[in-house]
């Protein structure tokens, strides 16, 4: 399971990501459909450890942040450009 709860990411004074609370459980599908500027690949960088960020985000229990490499090895991600 994907938790996000009350997840904020500011870049300088502008906020980006305000409080996101999510959920996702096993064998669930979503879509982050948004246009330019909206926050869609931050959220994505922030459940992949790759940015600091306010709130929590966990995967099966662990944080990206501070259990990275047993994390990461529970999920796939395939970026639209290298």
């Amino acid at each position: 399971m994907i938790q996000f709860n009350n997840v904020a990411k500011t870049f300088r004074r502008a906020r980006v990501l305000d409080g996101i609370s999510l959920d996702i459980g096993l064998g669930e599908r979503i879509a982050l459909i948004g246009s330019n500027g909206a926050g869609k690949t931050t959220l994505i960088r922030c459940l992949l450890g790759e940015y600091t960020h306010g709130g929590e985000i966990s995967i099966d229990g662990g944080s990206p942040r501070h259990e990275r490499t047993a994390v990461l090895g529970k999920i796939g991600f395939v970026p639209q450009l290298p």
